[in-house]
């Protein structure tokens, strides 16, 4: 199968401070990839460089099996990378409808076409089987952190994305609201989305993720399929870079 989304030797320096080391990243259809490594290890750069907020001193950058030159994130945009940040980049004083359409907002002539927009918004929740969500003309700030995040996901799904990243979608969210973000994560692979889950919770990634790449020290220590490992073996990759036969081939060499 092939990747929709492949790194291959990706290098990033910042002034002195190499941050990324020959990273190799692969994300494919209909899978979840969760991404893991302690603070520090390169998680947030590398997703920006994905992003194109930062451009790639070198390596190369594949979408759906053919190089591509990404220079900012209008280009990732165009190709179908959607990034959801923590911060979810909601604005509280509009509904959830405005907040999906923000920026690209349906117009009939000089008008907005509020219709199409509200069925739109409708539909697309509707196929993610969303039912938390009493109306979406609910203003954002009368949301819950679950329901806030199945907002900023489903914003994703509705501009035909083919690539979904998500920054620690289920922080500072309860077990309940966790569950509800986890099964609609579950739905975006199932759509055929291949999505990318940047987690601290082991719990989480072992509960949704297919594949699981381990960064250490700005190096990807493995990239393995979720059922081949161990917890354990996640946590020794991301504290150690190595785990037995797994990983680096020492603190700072090359993968094994």
């Amino acid at each position: 199968m092939t990747p929709v989304l492949e790194l291959r030797g990706i290098d990033k320096r910042f002034g002195p401070v190499q941050v990324l080391h020959d990273v190799a990243f692969s994300a494919y259809p209909g899978e979840v990839t969760a991404l893991v490594g302690d603070n520090g290890a390169g998680k947030s750069t590398l997703v920006k460089c994905v992003g194109g907020i930062y451009p790639i001193d070198s390596g190369e950058y594949l979408f759906e099996g053919r190089q591509v030159h990404v220079s900012g994130p209008r280009d990732a945009a165009e190709l179908g990378i959607d990034i959801v940040y923590q911060d979810l980049a909601l604005c509280d004083n509009l509904d959830i409808v405005q907040n999906m359409f923000l920026g690209r907002e349906r117009r009939s002539g000089l008008v907005l076409d509020e219709a199409t927009m509200e069925e739109m918004a409708a539909q697309t929740l509707a196929s993610l089987s969303v039912r938390s969500v009493i109306s979406i003309r609910q203003h954002v700030s009368s949301l819950s952190g679950g329901q806030r995040q199945t907002v900023a996901i489903a914003k994703a799904v509705l501009w035909n994305s083919k690539v979904v990243v998500l920054d620690e979608p289920t922080a500072a969210l309860g077990v309940a609201q966790t569950a509800q973000v986890l099964e609609l994560v579950r739905r975006l692979a199932d759509k055929g989305l291949a999505v990318v889950l940047i987690s601290h919770n082991m719990n989480d990634v072992f509960a949704v993720s297919d594949r699981i790449a381990a960064l250490y020290l700005g190096r990807m220590a493995a990239q393995v399929k979720t059922a081949d490992v161990t917890h354990a073996q996640i946590v020794e990759l991301i504290t150690a870079g190595r785990s037995g036969e797994l990983g680096l081939r020492n603190g700072n060499g090359g993968a094994s």
